[in-house]
């Protein structure tokens, strides 16, 4: 089946988008047919999701490991942060209410090192603070993203800079889980 879209007023300055999608769906009807752009459209958050798994962060593909247990074990370990790192990109815009909470990608022993790692990267301008609530993703997303170098001031961060973020807090986790501090919770 070919599903056959274009878009018909695109923003000015802009050349509206044209795809064409095989698909072995059944499409008999402009229903399927959007549902089939509705697959399309998952795409790109699949990929960034991937790329992060391969090329720009665990990097799956160099592992050397043969024995296929524990090799498993550790590609399922990083396909789950990998999700984690995504539901941090898809959350720190903050978008419709009610927000995610914090728990979606973080334990509740997290939210306190979350906070205390906020506290420090918060400026005193508005630009610097974090708009979020406390204990929403988007309040955690925006830790992850200071902690992985974004300034707050260009751009959004992406997956390479959530995972960065991410990878200082599990480090300062597993630092404070050897030196026997217990959260307060």
């Amino acid at each position: 089946q070919l599903v056959d879209v274009r878009e018909v007023s695109p923003p000015g300055g802009v050349q509206g988008v044209h795809w064409r999608l095989l698909t072995t769906q059944p499409v008999e009807d402009a229903a399927q047919a959007w549902a089939v752009v509705a697959c399309y459209r998952k795409r790109w958050a699949i990929e960034q999701m991937f790329r992060t798994l391969k090329t720009q962060g665990f990097d799956i593909e160099g592992l050397r490991i043969e024995e296929r247990q524990p090799r498993d074990k550790l590609i399922t370990a990083a396909l789950i942060a990998a999700v984690a790192i995504q539901q941090l990109v898809h959350a720190r815009d903050g978008g419709p209410s009610p927000l995610r909470p914090c728990s979606d990608a973080f334990e509740p022993d997290d939210i306190p090192l979350l906070e205390a790692f906020c506290a420090k990267l918060e400026g005193k301008t508005l630009r610097q603070k974090n708009p979020h609530p406390k204990g929403s993703l988007a309040y955690a997303a925006w830790v992850c993203a200071r902690l992985g170098g974004w300034t707050g001031y260009y751009g959004k961060p992406g997956p390479v800079v959530m995972l960065q973020g991410w990878l200082e807090i599990q480090a300062a986790k597993k630092s404070l889980h050897t030196l026997g501090f217990k959260p307060n919770v």
